[in-house]
């Protein structure tokens, strides 16, 4: 069985920034305000400068400014009364953010956009350019919200919504021609362009989340189904940032695992990680329960994650799941297994991250549920989800 991960890092390090020359047609998802240039020192040392996973980003986006009118008249040998021709400002551009399926953070995302200005008119009634679209990448699964309302989500590949719009063109003195006025001298500037300030929410996109208490093993495990490198250690701690793991089946299949930072008793409260870390199980159609197997009275814990999910939205706890009994290589995890399964109708998956015991059977469960969430979709007309 082959497995891959998704990272959330970049190579470049160590450079110095150059600015270069930026051209409308160049700015297809234009994050282009300076582009850095590798120096020799980043291939000498090999340093790698890590881009950490960021699911929120506080946006300020201005549309273009549109272009001036102009006022001038037609001037020609032998033509004495040639008329106005002052042509209309080009409108501003607008800031657009698009989904792309490549990215998976919104670390990329810039604090603030300004988009392209439109240009002014010029004689003989000659119009100004349109400023150039400005697209702003954006992973699948963002929420957009102004304030406390959510404008739009993209969840979809090659979703957009138009952030900020441009402002209009202004008029020159050729629009304002009339019978009643055959000379005139008036023209308008351009508008300036919306300006919005803007909340982005990733809700990680995944098949499977990984839902358990700090320490329950949930690291580990994404690390021994995939390539996954979230960090682990033999003392107890959490992790803080969501990772996501991609399975990958004889079929071709992919199955995404997203492992979901600790939750704690009260975390539908905004206790600990709380909030901040619930909201990427929405949008998992399937749920894996970790449970630490060595801690007195395991079963206890699976009640209280679906007390949690239910508490943070009705029907989050209902969702297809299975129950995942880790550390069974401890002898007192050996010795809780049988109430385990008492309390839970033998469905728990027993198994060890660290020493790979049982792992198949894990596997082949996690496949079941892929395809019976898969299955339910179509029937609803629901767009299937693949990495």
């Amino acid at each position: 069985m082959v497995v891959c991960i998704v990272h959330f890092e970049d190579s470049c390090c160590d450079y110095r920034p150059c600015t270069l020359p930026v051209r409308p047609e160049d700015t297809d998802f234009g994050q282009v305000a300076s582009r850095p240039s590798p120096s020799l020192s980043c291939f000498k040392t090999g340093i790698k400068n890590k881009r950490h996973f960021v699911d929120h980003r506080r946006v300020l986006v201005r549309g273009g400014h549109g272009g001036d009118g102009v006022s001038c008249f037609h001037s020609e040998p032998r033509k004495e009364f040639g008329g106005p021709d002052g042509g209309d400002g080009g409108n501003g551009g607008h800031i657009i953010l698009k989904v792309d399926r490549q990215l998976k953070s919104l670390s990329s995302v810039l604090s603030q956009y300004q988009g392209f200005d439109g240009e002014d008119g010029g004689s003989k009634n000659c119009f100004g350019r349109n400023g150039a679209l400005l697209y702003v990448r954006v992973p699948m699964g963002t929420l957009v919200k102004e304030g406390n309302e959510v404008v739009a989500d993209l969840s979809h590949p090659g979703d957009e919504y138009v952030a900020a719009l441009g402002g209009a063109g202004g008029k020159g003195n050729r629009f304002f021609l009339a019978n009643d006025n055959r000379a005139p001298v008036t023209c308008t500037s351009g508008e300036p362009g919306q300006e919005r300030e803007l909340f982005l929410e990733l809700k990680t996109m995944a098949h499977a989340g990984l839902v358990g208490f700090p320490n329950a093993g949930k690291s580990s495990l994404l690390r021994a189904i995939s390539n996954a490198k979230p960090a682990v250690a033999a003392y107890p701690f959490t992790t803080l940032n969501p990772h996501v793991g991609i399975v990958h089946y004889e079929d071709h299949q992919q199955v995404a695992v997203a492992d979901v930072p600790g939750i704690i008793r009260g975390a539908h409260q905004n206790r600990g990680l709380g909030l901040a870390f619930l909201r990427h199980i929405e949008r998992c159609g399937f749920l894996l329960f970790v449970v630490d197997l060595a801690v007195p009275e395991p079963w206890t814990q699976v009640e209280d994650l679906k007390y949690e999910l239910e508490k943070y939205e009705q029907g989050l706890s209902e969702r297809p799941h299975a129950v995942v009994a880790n550390k069974i290589d401890l002898p007192q995890a050996r010795a809780n297994l049988p109430t385990l399964q008492a309390h839970l109708g033998g469905k728990a998956i027993a198994l060890s991250a660290v020493t790979g015991e049982n792992l198949e059977e894990l596997l082949l469960r996690i496949k079941e549920l892929h395809d019976e969430h898969m299955a339910a979709s179509l029937a609803q007309g629901h767009q299937l989800f693949r990495w």
